[in-house]
């Protein structure tokens, strides 16, 4: 294991904070991700689902939790089904969790192998009076393949069609959106690799190189230090390509005069950084680029501010809007007239900075949350605020992962160079 593992009295937490939100009778059932081929006998890395994880802290792939907290067998109230190990497989893939192993990472104390899970289910759900099933309901969620937790949902409706259907998501989206200090501890070591990374690389930046050399320093430090890489795809972009929201080919030359664009963030024990930094290839802004970068930085940090238990994010929107309006009047990018007539569904300041401020972030970089809810004491946001002027070939955005405090917040991202005087310093 390359990470340090959080304690099983998390996982027993977070599946107590669950069984609480069922109806009575209620069986709900988590699965684990595939391992997803791509072609030939190759396959992509193991990821684990996100809520089996959250529930669990089980990192291996056919595995099932199943929660029935009303089950008259106190032992079956929480089950794990593993795939069985056995010598061949601990030759060539390595061991797997033993039931011993289960208990210690999980807290759950039944465990059985997934051979015999058909069976003790459908003994179980004779007790049940409704089966929660989960699915990815992220509000942006694309889903274009079958995954594991489609065809299981497929196989369990189609094998007990008489039975009331329960979602897991609601739930699921309410309690991962409140961290557990163990939990931002894990986020804040994401950060600390994260800052290494964007160090090492302010020594390496310097007209010529490519952008998927500057990829490679994070990469190099990132599995230095025990992440499994990046927690998304990262994005460097230098020139124009900053301009581009999404902007991941990285095959660019970074040339003398531009500014890069590096939205990066190591995964660390299923955890996610996500950090945005712009540095200027030449080691200096010029005086319009650092106008541009404080203007972006004035707003991160008043936006930052303005994240508090009980606002609502929908409000928060559109006060940081109002912030980037000032700074882009300020920089005459737009001017009092464009503000008097913009169209209140896409306002002035959008043709500049056209995306959110904040996500929720955790397992997931854009992790789920409430949106419809007030902020709570516990959340993890971004605050990620930027000026795209495509015209003068440069993007800044800027971004820090802090924690909601019922005083304020935590900057999990604090340590990490951000001044635009401080790069430069750095980077000379």
């Amino acid at each position: 294991m390359r990470y340090k593992q959080l304690s099983n009295d998390l996982y027993i937490n977070n599946r107590k904070n669950f069984t609480k939100h069922m109806k009575p009778g209620g069986l709900a059932i988590f699965v684990s991700n595939d391992i997803m081929p791509t072609s030939a006998d190759g396959h992509l890395p193991f990821k684990q689902a996100s809520d089996i994880f959250h529930l669990s802290g089980v990192d291996q792939e056919e595995s099932v939790l199943v929660m029935f907290p009303d089950s008259h067998l106190e032992k079956h109230r929480e089950i794990l089904f593993l795939k069985e190990t056995n010598e061949e497989i601990a030759i060539w893939e390595g061991a797997k969790l033993n039931k011993e192993q289960a208990f210690g990472v999980s807290g759950v104390r039944t465990v059985y192998w997934k051979s015999q899970m058909e069976r003790i289910l459908h003994a179980l759900l004779a007790e049940a009076s409704c089966i929660y099933l989960n699915s990815n309901e992220h509000t942006r969620a694309h889903i274009d393949v079958e995954t594991q937790e489609i065809r299981f949902s497929k196989h369990i409706r189609k094998t007990y069609p008489h039975y009331h259907y329960e979602r897991c998501a609601p739930i699921m989206h309410r309690i991962r959106s409140v961290k557990a200090n163990e939990e931002i501890e894990q986020m804040q070591q994401a950060c600390n690799i994260t800052k290494d990374g964007f160090e090492r690389v302010l020594k390496f930046v310097k007209p010529g190189v490519m952008e998927y050399e500057i990829e490679a320093e994070f990469a190099h430090e990132f599995l230095r230090q025990g992440s499994r890489g990046f927690a998304y795809t990262p994005i460097i972009a230098s020139g124009f390509n900053a301009c581009v929201l999404h902007y991941i080919e990285n095959d660019a030359q970074c040339n003398a005069g531009d500014v890069i664009l590096m939205d990066v963030g190591a995964e660390y024990g299923n955890y996610a950084a996500d950090m945005t930094r712009c540095i200027p290839v030449s080691g200096k802004f010029t005086d319009r680029q650092k106008d541009v970068y404080n203007a972006v930085l004035s707003v991160m940090k008043d936006a930052s501010n303005l994240l508090r238990p009980g606002v609502s994010l929908h409000e928060y929107h559109k006060q940081v809007g109002d912030l980037m309006t000032e700074q882009l009047l300020n920089l005459k990018l737009i001017d009092r007239h464009d503000v008097e007539k913009q169209n209140p569904d896409w306002p002035a300041y959008k043709k500049y900075f056209m995306h959110g401020t904040s996500h929720f972030i955790g397992i997931d970089v854009h992790d789920v949350g409430p949106w419809h809810e007030p902020i709570q004491e516990g959340n993890v946001f971004t605050v990620e605020p930027g000026i795209y002027i495509r015209e003068e070939n440069l993007g800044i955005r800027l971004e820090n992962d802090i924690v909601i405090q019922q005083d304020g917040y935590r900057d999990l991202m604090g340590h990490i160079p951000l001044e635009a005087d401080e790069i430069e310093d750095l980077m000379n």
